[in-house]
């Protein structure tokens, strides 16, 4: 990287992520990358990207890395990152990397890492790789000794085969149905396999933005207010359901059959809510996601964990807990049972497997749903943010206060949380509560005190 860039370059659990050209080179993935292979010592890697003009690019930089530390490496070509985390495990190799920026905009992009167990790296495992970067102690092999190349494009059919394997997915009741179904896929990496898995349940089918264009034809986060062509979509084709993607398939929006986007928080909701349905076990969440889980989990007796925000957190603490789903409130359902991955796939199986199964709509399920009002906000990232922390909690000091991550105020029906972003140089502000005046009042009361623009 150029020494006179002042762009972000972020390396957390959420991988390394930059803009390209400005803070993200070739040569910044060729070294991590090769910290990468080094740190395999040379093993089976599973490589894939998602559908970013930059990702041919960045992914063949990253493959001669790995090549050159003596590397297998399996390329998937585009394929979701939960299929990427799956085939980790399914292929028995010592790691995976996929080539995506997940929700952020199109002119960035970032190497997602995945451990032998199809994870994303751990706190200390990012720390070794970082190490290894920085001070470029890479292990590389003599000519007689490069790696192998190889290519896969099967895992994502094996992908889907294991998901309708699940005794929890009621295939044939879905089947049966025959749901109407419109899927918007942001023209990311679900572009082929969103509609497979629909199409293997035996869904009605209209696509929108089911295409490798390398372009988004919207905002890439499957919020409410960038879901109104599939709203509109919806509506007119009087679906049973609409489905949205962002642009790696690990998150999942739902729109009911109302034409109406009924907000990410709902997807995990739903899931976790029929998931316990079939079976009593606990459940883990991130620090930011809705209430509306704790509602659920006590509807079926059984307890939530909380952990840092961040895919691996969660996997890792139901890991620790053996619990049997969880995930993250932006439309991340995680079954360990299929594996330690955010997947919008599985997500769509389970929420259809509900409807089959207790042959309601959509709006009928979230409706049985304690409500609950969160606003999100997302402010520059000052230099003093820790300082101000400190101002809030003094604002604040009659709330539960939790700095596991930032810090969160929790009060009896409503909470505050702000904490520094893993995938972007921001701070984010979420507030939920029983009115949306009061959760927008204290996003803003934050605001305020913060004094940040």
């Amino acid at each position: 990287m150029p020494a006179n860039s002042t762009k972000p370059l972020l390396f957390t659990v959420s991988g390394l992520r930059g803009i390209v050209g400005q803070s993200l080179y070739p040569s910044t993935v060729l070294d991590y990358a090769t910290a990468f292979g080094t740190w395999c010592r040379g093993g089976k890697v599973i490589l894939a990207r998602d559908t970013r003009a930059s990702g041919e690019m960045l992914k063949m930089t990253a493959a001669s890395a790995l090549l050159s530390t003596g590397c297998e490496v399996i390329d998937m070509g585009i394929a979701p990152t939960p299929t990427v985390g799956l085939a980790v495990t399914n292929l028995r190799a010592k790691g995976g990397i996929t080539v995506t920026a997940s929700h952020n905009p199109i002119q960035w992009n970032a190497l997602k890492f995945f451990n032998h167990k199809g994870r994303y790296l751990s706190p200390p495992e990012i720390e070794a790789i970082q190490r290894l970067a920085e001070s470029k102690e890479f292990v590389f092999r003599d000519w007689n000794h490069l790696g192998k190349f190889h290519t896969d494009y099967s895992q994502i059919k094996k992908h889907i085969r294991q998901i309708l394997a699940l005794k929890y997915v009621r295939a044939r009741k879905i089947r049966r149905a025959r749901f109407k179904v419109v899927l918007e896929a942001v023209n990311g990496a679900g572009y082929q396999a969103g509609p497979e898995l629909l199409k293997a349940l035996g869904c009605k089918i209209i696509k929108i933005n089911c295409d490798n264009t390398g372009t988004f034809p919207r905002k890439p986060e499957p919020l409410v207010e960038n879901l109104r062509q599939l709203e509109r979509a919806a509506k007119k084709a009087k679906a049973d359901i609409g489905f949205a993607l962002d642009p790696d398939a690990d998150r999942l929006a739902i729109v009911s059959e109302k034409g109406r986007a009924i907000g990410e928080e709902y997807t995990l909701a739903l899931a976790v809510d029929y998931l316990l349905s079939q079976k009593k076990g606990k459940v883990a969440v991130n620090l930011s996601t809705s209430r509306m889980i704790d509602e659920v989990a006590r509807k079926h007796g059984v307890t939530v964990e909380r952990t840092r925000v961040g895919e691996a957190n969660v996997s890792a603490r139901l890991e620790e807990i053996k619990g049997i789903i969880g995930g993250e409130g932006n439309g991340g359902v995680i079954l360990p049972e299929l594996h330690y991955t955010r997947d919008a796939l599985l997500g769509m199986a389970l929420i259809l497997s509900y409807l089959a199964e207790t042959d309601e709509k959509i709006t009928s399920l979230k409706e049985k749903i304690p409500k609950y009002y969160m606003v999100k906000q997302v402010a520059e990232l000052d230099g003093d943010f820790p300082t101000k922390l400190d101002q809030l909690k003094a604002e604040f000091r009659e709330a539960e206060i939790t700095t596991l991550d930032g810090v969160k105020f929790d009060f009896a029906d409503h909470w505050l949380h702000l904490r520094k972003s893993n995938t972007e140089p921001v701070v984010r502000i979420i507030a939920e509560a029983r009115s949306k005046e009061i959760a927008s009042g204290l996003a803003q009361q934050a605001l305020k005190i913060l004094k940040i623009r």
